[in-house]
């Protein structure tokens, strides 16, 4: 039942991370999203589903989570073909 700056700032840091991760990831019941679109779905839910700082702060870094998805993506690839 928490809302707002009431909810842990490492619980609203983790909801971006989450919902990102769980974005660009295939799953059996979707294809996966391309960066830019993961980037534009939580900016569009920024102030609504996620607090607007932490969006901001996302923003700031976004290369280096684009980067370290595809680092284990490349890792879970190579796995996958031993």
């Amino acid at each position: 039942g928490l809302a707002g700056d009431a909810i842990p700032l490492a619980g609203r840091m983790m909801a971006v991370a989450d919902v990102y991760d769980a974005l660009i990831s295939r799953r059996v019941y979707k294809p996966a999203l391309s960066h830019e679109d993961a980037i534009a779905i939580i900016v569009r839910e920024r102030g609504k589903h996620f607090d607007p700082d932490v969006v901001d702060a996302f923003l700031a870094i976004q290369d280096e989570f684009q980067a370290i998805a595809r680092r284990f993506s490349d890792a879970e690839a190579g796995a996958a073909h031993e």
